[in-house]
């Protein structure tokens, strides 16, 4: 075997196979860097709770004049919501469920007694269907005859009470922990004066940063407005002249007639234009912060480009190492075919060669993975101080020795079949 090493490299270019080494280098720290960076700032958006990122807009009409005098309705109707699921950047489309009914809650915000110091606030509630929630649906339930209802409510909305109410008004700073053990005596009233109000205990069951609002069980939420909402008088005399066994389906009827004004939409694509243009279109708005989808899609873009162009460099450099390999066969022709008529294999023939590719993409794809680290403890600190937590470089790590091998399989491929024609 060393005779045929030192027989066969007499041909060999330093400078072409240090072309391959260089050009392999850089493709795969290009690839690599790009995705390990794509990846480790997608975390600062991708948060379990996070609305900025995941792939979650909430949806409604711009309200104008039209709105506020009543000649036009802002709620989505059934044909709007269809032609909206047809677009081809939406997964899935939910419909917030609204409170056709008053509601008020007390809260103690310090020992009970005569003394204690209540604070009593008017409120709404909302219900979207369980898989658009960001918190455990086991702990967000309710069924009929519970007289305890989950409630989730936004952190901005604890942050304001904690950092804008509470110190105006003298009172006290209150934590997630705390006010989720705080009990919260709900009276739920119609605005139409023909029900009796409903009092219930209500708790903290979550906080979310995905929804601006405050939710509680679409379960609850359908059975309080069949029995408060504002079509139930009317519901409730149409129940008396038509007797107690027509009282389900109209309550049904009631519940599919109130018709959202506000839809939430798991996108594929969270700031793409199409979704800007679309809505711009049709008289809506998206809300909350819009920059932060923008900068999440141009992320995916920019990184997508970036490992595109490190792809196709380590391509390129793939072809560098196989034009070399097959011209320094080629000269080497004539020594392949006499070895292969003394009687030498195919395979002790093709060894040097391989062992030459298997060396130079080793050696680079270790060298892209030391650059990949190298960069990555550069930009690293200063995305963690913003909250970013990735998940270390196996992902680069993993994608590198992926296209190492395929680099190698593809220079073996070459070299077996250049014995082969020696041999022919």
């Amino acid at each position: 075997m060393t005779l045929i090493i030192k027989l066969l490299k007499k041909n060999i270019s330093p400078a072409r196979l240090a072309g391959f080494l260089v050009s392999n280098l850089i493709g795969l720290t290009i690839v690599g860097a790009g995705l390990q960076f794509f990846l480790d700032a997608r975390s600062i958006w991708s948060g379990k709770d996070s609305f900025l990122t995941a792939d979650y807009i909430s949806v409604n009409k711009v309200i104008d004049a039209s709105h506020t005098l009543g000649s036009e309705s802002a709620d989505f109707s059934q044909e709007e919501i269809d032609d909206l699921k047809r677009q081809p950047w939406v997964e899935k489309v939910g419909a917030y469920t609204r409170a056709e009914f008053n509601v008020h809650a007390q809260v103690a915000l310090d020992a009970q007694g005569p003394g204690s110091r209540r604070m009593t606030t008017a409120m709404f509630f909302e219900a979207v269907p369980d898989e658009f929630l960001d918190i455990d649906p086991s702990a967000f339930s309710w069924s009929e005859g519970q007289t305890d209802v989950p409630v989730v409510i936004s952190k901005d909305y604890l942050a304001l009470y904690n950092f804008g109410f509470a110190g105006a008004a003298g009172l006290p700073k209150l934590s997630e922990t705390l006010i989720s053990g705080v009990p919260l005596n709900l009276t739920l009233a119609g605005n139409h004066g023909h029900s009796a109000p409903v009092s219930m205990q209500g708790h903290i069951a979550g906080y979310s940063n995905r929804f601006n609002t405050i939710l509680v069980p679409a379960s609850f939420l359908d059975a309080m407005n069949s029995r408060l909402g504002q079509d139930s008088a009317a519901t409730q005399s149409h129940h008396r002249t038509h007797g107690r066994e027509r009282k389900r389906e109209n309550k049904d009827t009631v519940r599919r007639h109130i018709a959202p004004s506000r839809l939430i939409i798991n996108v594929n694509s969270p700031g793409d234009a199409a979704i800007t243009e679309y809505l711009e279109s049709k008289g809506w708005e998206m809300a909350g912060d819009k920059t932060s989808a923008t900068a999440s899609y141009m992320l995916r873009v920019v990184s997508g480009i970036i490992i595109t162009i490190g792809i196709i460099i380590t391509l390129l450099s793939a072809f560098i190492l196989v034009l070399s390999i097959s011209l320094l066969m080629e000269k080497n022709r004539r020594q392949l075919h006499s070895l292969l008529m003394l009687g030498f294999q195919a395979h002790t023939v093709e060894e040097p060669y391989k062992r030459l590719t298997a060396a130079l993409s080793v050696g680079a794809g270790l060298l892209a993975l030391g650059g990949t680290a190298a960069l990555r403890s550069v930009y690293m600190p200063p995305l963690r101080a913003i909250g970013a937590d990735g998940p270390g470089i196996w992902p680069a790590l993993l994608l590198i020795a992926a296209l190492t091998g395929l680099i190698v399989f593809l220079n073996f491929r070459a070299i077996h079949t250049r014995v082969l024609s020696a041999w022919r």
